[in-house]
């Protein structure tokens, strides 16, 4: 360690442009990690929220919690129990004047199931009538307000918004929570339709043929371009990692054969290869540390300056997978030219 912190401190300009590199490339990771998990979250934020376990949706709905219906005549078959809740979805246009124009999902609740009763609000309170919503803080990052009336869909009913929720998120839009009535009416579906599907926090399963249950896995990657996406962030980060290692093994690599005379002469005064081999290995710990720090502080400093519009989440978990990723990597590449090295002949040292 000695030698790799002595001689990095001599080629400061060799060196610090390897940092640099480093840094660029775990920041671009740290981001692209950062955004996956931030818009892996808003896709399911609701999901999470309502501690779902297990969904019941119509076996033909394609697990699409939008396009399915339950009908009153299998609810009624059905054992549920305070573990189990309705829920209707449909897509939304929310408008009202002066304000912006904000795409929405409105979910639909039965006030006495457990999704209203845990419902955690912000501020204001939580809807009591069938044109009272509660609105996720989206909508106040907008600029709208408790006691906006809002219309969905062009109709020229109003809706008033009694409180705002956090974690009211699903498919990356923001939720409006009210009635299953106000739903159904959305919808414009006749009385006889109970809801979209059923939210299970416990391993609940149907018998019913027109009805089937899903885990929470299946559930989530049918949501759409769920999968799609965080399939590409694993890709494209993947790909990262496998630059970084290239980039410090072609470095390290081309740094010893430089000093491939250097290394014989230190051989024939008796070094042996163990630590010439330890040196490489320290020195590419040093320079990957480095890197991944600056990287690190950054980055906290980038999740404090950019808006909240912005899906990113960084959180401890993601920044030590990061450097240990990094770390992973620069050791790898720090192996490469360990050949060369157990090789020097110290007879370059004197000409032989």
């Amino acid at each position: 360690m000695f030698l790799a912190l002595k001689e990095i401190k001599r080629e400061k300009m060799r060196y610090g442009l390897i940092v640099l590199m480093i840094f660029l490339i775990s920041y671009l990771i740290y981001m692209l990690t950062g955004l996956a998990f931030g818009l892996a979250s808003e896709n399911t934020q609701a999901i999470t929220s309502w501690q779902t376990k297990r969904v019941v949706l119509n076996e033909s709905s394609n697990v699409s919690l939008s396009q399915s219906l339950i009908s009153k005549k299998d609810i009624d078959q059905l054992k549920l129990t305070k573990d189990e809740s309705f829920v209707g979805q449909t897509p939304v246009v929310a408008k009202k004047e002066s304000r912006s124009t904000l795409s929405a999902q409105f979910i639909g609740l039965k006030k006495s199931q457990y999704i209203y009763q845990d419902l955690t609000l912000i501020s204001g309170r939580k809807w009591q009538k069938s044109n009272e919503v509660v609105a996720d803080v989206a909508f106040k990052q907008k600029g709208y307000k408790l006691g906006d009336k809002v219309t969905l869909n062009g109709s020229n009913q109003t809706y008033k918004i009694v409180g705002f929720a956090k974690n009211a998120k699903i498919n990356i839009a923001p939720i409006l929570y009210g009635n299953l009535s106000t739903w159904r009416s959305l919808k414009l579906l006749s009385p006889q339709v109970a809801a979209s599907g059923i939210i299970s926090k416990r391993n609940y399963r149907t018998n019913l043929k027109d009805l089937k249950s899903y885990n929470l896995a299946t559930f989530k990657n049918k949501l759409p371009g769920y999968k799609a996406q965080n399939m590409t962030f694993e890709l494209m980060i993947g790909f990262l990692f496998i630059i970084s290692l290239i980039i410090v093994a072609v470095f390290l690599y081309i740094l010893t054969m430089q000093k491939l005379p250097n290394f014989a002469v230190m051989r024939a005064q008796g070094i042996g290869g163990k630590t010439l081999v330890s040196y490489t290995i320290w020195q590419s710990l040093i320079l990957v540390i480095s890197g991944c720090v600056i990287a690190l502080l950054v980055m906290l400093l980038t999740t404090k300056v950019l808006p909240a519009a912005v899906p990113i989440e960084f959180t401890a978990i993601i920044a030590s997978s990061g450097v240990l990723g990094m770390i992973a990597m620069g050791l790898l590449g720090s192996l490469i030219p360990v050949r060369s090295i157990l090789r020097v002949d110290p007879k370059m040292a004197i000409g032989g």
